[in-house]
This record gives structure tokens, sequence and C-alpha cells, in this order.
């Protein structure tokens, strides 16, 4: 079993690698899976003009700019994340009223009770030690602060993810599924864990609302088997396979995305917990 501190360095590596390059060279796919959850989640965090704010998994900066804009003109916004590739990019937005920097959140040295806010779209799944990295971000909150968020429920409520990923596993290199408290995509599904760490964490009674939204993969089927190997867990097997086992999994995917292929493009089920809590 792989140590917490083991696990964060996987996540760094990755995110500052592979990762990071995939998420810029399918942005815009990835910016309009994302953004319907993040609306709900924003409008939640409800930031006020001249609040601080800690944004968590800024990513390329997409909610750093929202919330810089609900905040200003005396707010400010911190957005963190432990990729250099995403953050220098987010960074070139020139947004004034916030500032950027590359860490871990839990260890990342947050000046203690300062923020009114904590955010995070999908931002807070991949942390090696959830609890210390929880502990740290509700120690930079300030005794009135809230933290909201939005994670990935399980893969069995995410057809978008999951029916691609079965239909193409036979066909691809084995691969290491996480275990339960492994980072990843959808480590925050399980309700009872999420209520745990936060509570572990010294967090009050955490509100978990499901928040369910149709995801489409791409206009086409074209699209959808080409955005499938550019970034997510099939791109990483796509990386590591030999053309022919790419050309069957395409294949095999094609066909278990057929039911779901309109004059819209092709659309599946996505399913998220929009998260909230109190510093107390």
């Amino acid at each position: 079993m792989k140590s917490a501190t083991e696990l964060a360095a996987e996540q760094a590596a990755f995110w500052n690698g592979p990762g990071g390059k995939m998420w810029l060279a399918s942005y815009e796919r990835i910016e309009r899976t994302v953004t319907p959850f993040g609306e709900p989640a924003l409008a939640a965090a409800a930031a006020q003009p001249g609040e601080r704010v800690l944004d968590i998994g800024c990513g390329t900066g997409g909610t750093t700019a929202m919330l810089a804009r609900a905040v200003a003109p005396q707010g400010q916004v911190l957005a963190v994340d432990i990729s250099e590739t995403l953050v220098t990019a987010a960074r070139a937005q020139n947004i004034a009223n916030a500032t950027f920097a590359v860490g871990d959140a839990a260890t990342q040295p947050f000046e203690a009770a300062s923020f009114d806010l904590v955010f995070s779209r999908f931002g807070v799944m991949f942390f090696g030690d959830p609890v210390a990295a929880f502990k740290n971000l509700r120690r930079a909150l300030k005794p009135t602060g809230r933290l909201v968020f939005v994670c990935w429920r399980t893969p069995q409520e995410n057809p978008w993810g999951l029916v691609p990923m079965r239909a193409a596993a036979p066909h691809l290199p084995p691969f290491e599924r996480p275990g339960p408290e492994d980072p990843g995509q959808y480590s925050f599904g399980d309700r009872a864990r999420v209520e745990r760490i936060l509570k572990e964490a010294g967090f009050g009674a955490p509100s978990l609302r499901p928040l369910d939204l149709p995801i489409r993969l791409g206009k086409d089927m074209a699209e959808t088997l080409d955005s499938i190997g550019r970034f997510g867990p099939l791109a990483r097997l796509f990386a590591e396979a030999v053309p022919a086992q790419i050309e069957k999994a395409k294949a095999a995917v094609a066909a278990a995305l057929k039911p779901y292929e309109t004059g819209d493009g092709v659309a599946l089920p996505g399913a998220c917990w929009l998260v909230s809590a109190n510093q107390h």
C-alpha cells in the first residue's frame, strides 16, 4: 500500500507531466464538460464583493476568473494548483485581483484564518492525504468561513466515463485500478467517505446535494473517439498500447456509444456531488 507522500508525489508528477499537457490539448472539450457543473457550484458558493477566496485545483483559471469578478473590486482570489503547466496558462489571463501559486493543498502555507471561502471545481479528488489537505484548508478559513466544492460521484453513476472504459478495456494493456482510498477522478463518489474526511478535518456537518447533468462527449462519433484518446483514463491507456489495440478499442467504444448518438452529438449522463460545509 502506497503512503500518502507517495500518492501525492505521483499526482504531482502526472499533472506536471502528461496530465497537464493533455489537459491543455483538450481544453475546449474539458471546459464544455465541467462548466455546466461548475456554474451551480459557483452559485452555491455565492462569493461576495470584498471577500477573500481560495480556489483549489484552479487548473487554467476558469473558475478563478469568475470568482475574481464576483469579489471585485476590493476582494482577492488566491488560486492554487499542483501543476506548473496549468498555472502558467492561468497566469496568462492577467486577472487583476487574482494571484496564482503552484502547490499542494495539504502542505501549502496559507495564512491562517484569512479566507471567507474555499472553492473547488473538480480539484479535491486528487489529494494524496485528503484529511491533511482539508485540515490545512480549514485552518486557512476565517471562523465564519465556508467550503464549497463539486466532485464526481461513483463510476456507475457516470456512464459517460464508464461505458467507453468498459468497452475499450478488453482490447488494451491491463491497468491498475485505484483503491477506495487512493486519489482519482471518482475517489469522492462515496457519500460516507466524503462525510468522514470532512468530519476528521474538523468541518461542521457537510451538505451533499446530487447534481446530475448530461455530458456531451462530441458533436459526432468521430469527434468523440478522437477526444477520448486525448485526455482521461483511456488516453493514458492508449499511450501504452500499440496501434492495433487502439483501433480495436475505438471500434468497441463506437459500438457501445451508438445508442447514445443523436443529431446533437454523443451524450451520456453525468453525476456529481455539490458539497458545502462551514468551518465549524
